[in-house]
């Protein structure tokens, strides 16, 4: 990611959701965030009831780490990549710009790995928990830090190839559906206006029409 936006230095310690939109942008000092832009209207239907236990849960039988803004990414000890089964998504469409599709790529220019990691980037949003570079890290891992970098710099940490992609400031941030996710806990974990449903409303096409299955790897837009 060559980009004079990146971090140069931060708290490393997460803060609790409620306050993680603040305490980022705090963190990023100088480096403004861009606004939210606007998301698809309202669904037609009548508002359902908030999904109960165990409902509406990302399908267990695969598994891979997620990953919390300046923090070791969730898993990471214990998930092993080699059995998850990542699906193709618009990460594949930056790396390739990036790397040619290349996930271990090192030229020692000091950007590593798929999406062309800088080193205090990978160690700033916790890359370190997987490997010690990004280019020894496995592609999912590093997607699962490149969504925390999305989230507290939005696509503008990959000013050019985001841009031939389709992809700019803080529109269209991406979330990788993990094991144990529901679609209630990833709108609110960011903050998606018109909670889950919403969530379900755009991402419909790609959930299908029973918002009880949600497969793991799938990759949602949140906004």
């Amino acid at each position: 990611m060559r980009n004079n936006r990146q971090i140069h230095s931060a708290r490393r310690t997460a803060p609790a959701r409620g306050t993680r939109a603040a305490a980022v942008v705090a963190a990023l000092g100088t480096f403004a965030l861009l606004p939210l832009v606007t998301q698809p209207a309202a669904a037609a239907t009548a508002p359902r009831s908030a999904p109960s236990a165990g409902r509406y849960t990302a399908a267990p039988d695969r598994t891979a780490p997620a990953v919390t803004v300046f923090s070791a990414p969730r898993g990471a000890d214990s998930a092993d990549p080699d059995d998850f089964v990542r699906q193709r998504s618009i990460w594949d469409d930056l790396a390739m710009c990036e790397s040619s599709g290349n996930w271990h790529i090192n030229t020692g220019n000091g950007f590593y790995g798929g999406l062309q990691f800088w080193q205090p980037t990978w160690d700033l949003f916790g890359g370190r928990a997987y490997a010690p570079r990004a280019d020894l890290a496995e592609p999912q891992q590093q997607i699962d830090v490149a969504e925390a970098v999305l989230r507290a710099q939005g696509w503008d940490a990959w000013p050019v190839c985001s841009r031939k992609v389709g992809r700019k400031g803080f529109e269209h941030i991406v979330h990788t559906v993990h094991p144990g996710e529901s679609l209630a806990s990833i709108a609110e974990d960011y903050d998606v206006a018109g909670g889950w449903e919403k969530l379900y409303e755009i991402n419909k096409d790609q959930i299908g029409s029973d918002p009880d299955v949600l497969e793991a790897g799938a990759v949602l837009t949140v906004n």
